[in-house]
Formats: structure tokens, C-alpha cells, sequence
């Protein structure tokens, strides 16, 4: 039961009245208005805002959070609700502030058991504002790196488990987005410009779900510049790693128009790790 709930209730209705008069009275200036200053416990203008979440009032809520910085800066309630802010702008979409203040709780206190949240509510503000791949991709760039943020200093949090997840996602996305630059590469007839959209994909990126598509890509841009023996190569590390692809079926048939076999170039005897070195010299 929060300290507003144990309150008398004419007490409690003329305390909400006032502060939501505080919040929204001035119709003209909108909820962005700083709150009047009207001295209280930082429990209890806490609570108010916790009441205000509950709603999903999230403006409100962010104000109340940081009516108590402002009343009791050095409290511990004052902590928590530099946090709390953060969140509130989180939920309203206010992204921008929602960084700025988790990026500020961090700063004023990276030692507090708290911190990896702010780590990972900066990943998740950035996460959320991800766009197609038609787009400019300097938000998941930002995320991506945030997301690693979060792996490395908390591995073995549930946070940083999370991260690795959302960091797949973001991978693939930056993965499709250069996938999309090196087809319009390939269509315009810019094949080296392709080339190095794929290999990006495959060198950076080699875990996602794009990878099968850029091998295949590279042999159709190899075959169409005449280099027939980098395509055969490319060819056969897509079918030794993904024998069952669509993409393989889709190489095999276009090199076999030029008379290479992959199944004959992939079963040849091999010396131990010659895989891995053929895919460190091609990407």
C-alpha cells in the first residue's frame, strides 16, 4: 500500500486535486509546464507518480519524477526517479530525453545496482526507432552498438541476455540493409560496388539470416565480370555451409552453365582447415 493510499482521504483527494491542477490547470501552456512548487515528502510526490504510471499517464508521471529531484536532489528517492523518468519518457516515446536521462543516471551514479538498466534502456530507446532497410540506418547503427554496451559490461545479466537476442535482429537489419544497396549495385550493372556490399555482408554480418543470399549474389556478380574461377570458389563455400539452400541450387545451375560442377569442387580431398582459409582469403 503506497503512502498516498494510507492517507485520510479528504487529504489525499485536495493533494491529488492540487497537483494535478499543478500539472494541467494551464491549459495554454500544456503538460510540459514545470510543476509549482508546493513542498511535500519525496515519498509521497514518488508515489503520485508511481499512481500516474499506473494510469499510463506517462507525461504526468515524468513530471512528478522529476518534481522530486527538484525538491530532494541528494535523496535516494531522487535516484530512483532520475530512473523512472527516463522510463516514463521511454513509454511516451520521447526518446531523445529518455537517453539523455538514462545516459545522466549513469554518469552521476555508475556504481549503483541500477545501472544496467540505464545501459539497456539507451539500447531499447535506440531499438525501438529502428526503420526499414530503405532507410537511413544511423539509429541502428546506435543501437547495435548500445546493445553490445549492455553485453559487455553486464554478461551475465538478464539484461545482456535480452541484448543478445534484440542484437541478432539488429544485425540482420543492417545485414538487409546492405543487401538491398549491393541488388541495386547488381541491377545497375555496378558489379564492384556490389561485390563489396556482399562481402560486407558475409565478412561483417556472417550469422544472419542474408549471409546464403550474398555468397549467391557474389557468384552472380563474379560470373557477370567474367571471373569464373572466384565464382566457382564462392560457389562451393556456399554449398559446403548451406548444401540445401535454395541459393546454392540457384549457383549451381548458373555455373554449370560455364562448366563447373560444384558438387565435384566441393567433395575434393581437402588438407584440415582448408575452409577456413579459403573464406579468410575471399572476404
Amino acid at each position: 500500500m503506497s503512502i498516498v493510499s494510507r492517507l485520510p482521504s479528504v487529504l489525499r483527494l485536495a493533494i491529488l486535486g492540487a497537483t494535478m491542477f499543478a500539472v494541467t490547470g494551464c491549459g495554454s501552456v500544456g503538460k510540459k509546464e514545470k510543476l509549482a512548487y508546493v513542498e511535500r515528502p519525496a515519498e509521497l510526490i514518488y508515489n503520485l507518480a508511481l499512481e500516474e504510471m499506473g494510469r499510463n499517464d506517462w507525461a504526468d508521471a515524468k513530471l512528478l519524477f522529476q518534481e522530486v529531484e527538484r525538491q530532494h536532489p541528494f535523496s535516494k528517492w531522487a535516484r530512483r526517479s532520475m530512473l523512472m523518468s527516463a522510463y516514463a519518457s521511454y513509454r511516451s516515446a520521447d526518446h531523445d530525453e529518455s537517453i539523455a536521462m538514462a545516459q545522466r543516471f549513469v554518469g552521476l551514479h555508475p556504481g549503483s545496482d541500477s545501472a544496467p538498466y540505464a545501459y539497456y534502456l539507451v539500447a531499447m530507446n535506440y531499438y525501438d526507432q529502428i526503420y526499414d532497410v530503405g532507410r537511413d540506418q544511423a539509429t541502428t547503427i546506435a543501437a547495435e552498438a548500445s546493445l553490445q554496451q549492455v553485453v559487455r559490461r553486464y554478461p551475465d545479466s538478464d539484461y545482456a541476455r535480452d541484448a543478445r537476442l534484440k542484437l541478432e535482429l539488429t544485425q540482420d537489419h543492417l545485414a538487409g540493409k546492405e543487401m538491398s544497396i549491393g541488388r541495386y549495385y547488381l541491377r545497375q550493372n555496378q558489379h564492384l560496388a556490389a561485390i563489396g556490399r556482399f562481402k560486407t555482408v558475409v565478412s561483417q554480418y556472417e550469422t544472419t539470416s542474408q549471409t546464403e543470399e550474398a555468397l549467391h549474389r557474389l557468384v552472380e556478380s563474379y560470373v557477370s565480370i567474367g571471373v569464373i574461377q572466384e565464382a566457382k570458389l564462392v560457389g562451393s563455400v556456399l554449398g559446403h555451409n548451406y548444401p540445401n539452400s535454395e541459393w546454392y541450387k540457384d549457383s549451381y545451375k548458373l555455373l554449370e552453365n560455364y562448366g563447373v560442377n560444384l558438387d565435384e569442387e566441393i567433395n575434393k580431398p581437402r588438407k584440415q582447415g582448408y575452409w577456413t582459409r579459403l573464406i579468410e582469403r575471399l572476404f
